[in-house]
């Protein structure tokens, strides 16, 4: 038995409880977590927003230590570190062909299967793949990413998600040049690893905004030049901070269709913007046709960073070695499993960066 946070029903509150988890099957590896981040998509499974099947585990960026390994696996073995990916590719999907794993129609299959059982015997599904929110998990083989060395195991959870989501936002969906300027909407744990990715990239300015001003600290440390309250006036008060301009980039973090549409507002002409938040099916943007035409500015969404997380984890410890990238700042404070509830209400509150679940 373990202690898992489990999710009865969408709409239900997290109950902390012990499951029963078997011993890995082919193919499968069973991982000793060590740290498990609290991110919005586990909010977004809670409320409806997103939906797998339940009840289930929640909890899909984390780290931990291999304990044992199925028949037929190769590429793990017990006692090594490994970073959780919650969206393996299959690599054979028409995505995969086109090298776009980061959209496998595939990635998600997992999170149908049943990995576990509560102690009266309810079968419970592995939310996106990997169950992080429990103290071991199982799961398939393909869904771990062998940790670099010099790389802090508890903090590596971050890697699962929140960083390579911002990173990516930066480097491969907007490509962020030298000297461009970025504004970043929402300072939580992606949109700080997204500010702390553009100042990486040699972005010249890098504007934050947030609803609260108590974040504009957290802003400036992960590489923030400018901070913005947001308000109604967003937009004209991010062309004021750039001479008029607008930013060369935006990147929402949020989710939200009045953010999105105030990011696209705050790019210049010619301006690019994308999507990192995840919002609901009733958050509708609207554009004119003459102002598409008139501003030329793209509008992009960005899955998972639009990552492969095998080629970029390591170019992300390397980061991290040199000191360029701070994972522990990016941390707002440490939990339980059952102080997962109040993370998740201190989100929706707009307060701190990534809570992370520590082990």
């Amino acid at each position: 038995m373990v202690r898992a946070a489990v999710l009865p029903a969408v709409g239900s509150p997290l109950e902390i409880t012990d499951i029963d988890l078997p011993a890995p099957g082919p193919g499968q590896v069973r991982v000793r977590l060590a740290a498990a981040g609290v991110c919005h998509s586990d909010l977004s499974l809670t409320n409806g927003t997103m939906r797998v099947p339940v009840p289930a585990v929640l909890g899909h960026e984390g780290a931990g230590t291999v304990v044992a390994v199925g028949e037929g696996v190769t590429s793990v073995a017990p006692g090594a570190e490994v970073v959780l990916n919650w969206a393996p590719s299959c690599g054979s999907c028409h995505p995969c062909s086109l090298g776009e794993v980061w959209l496998c129609v595939n990635a998600l299959n997992g999170a149908g299967s049943v990995y576990a059982r509560t102690a009266d015997g309810t079968e419970l599904h592995p939310g996106l793949n990997v169950a992080a929110f429990a103290e071991e998990t199982v799961v398939a083989e393909n869904c771990l990413i062998p940790l670099p060395a010099g790389i802090p195991l508890t903090e590596a959870a971050l890697l699962g998600c929140a960083v390579l989501t911002g990173y990516g936002a930066i480097h491969h969906s907007a490509q962020v040049r030298p000297g461009e300027t970025v504004a970043v909407f929402g300072a939580g744990g992606v949109g700080l690893a997204t500010l702390q990715a553009a100042r990486i990239a040699g972005a010249g300015q890098i504007i934050a905004v947030d609803v609260s001003p108590d974040k504009e600290g957290l802003a400036r440390e992960a590489g923030a030049t400018d901070f913005v309250v947001a308000s109604e006036t967003t937009a004209k008060d991010i062309r004021k901070l750039t001479g008029g301009q607008g930013t060369d980039v935006a990147v929402e973090c949020v989710g939200r269709a009045v953010t999105i549409r105030t990011a696209w507002e705050s790019t210049r002409r010619g301006g690019r913007t994308t999507v990192v938040g995840i919002g609901g099916k009733d958050q509708q943007v609207t554009f004119n046709a003459l102002e598409i035409f008139h501003w030329g500015r793209t509008l992009a969404g960005c899955v998972y960073g639009n990552c492969d997380p095998a080629t970029d984890v390591p170019v992300l410890a390397d980061h991290i070695r040199a000191g360029r990238l701070d994972l522990d700042s990016l941390v707002s404070e440490r939990i339980a499993l059952d102080g997962i509830p109040a993370a998740f209400d201190n989100m929706l509150a707009g307060k701190g960066g990534r809570a992370l679940v520590v082990f």
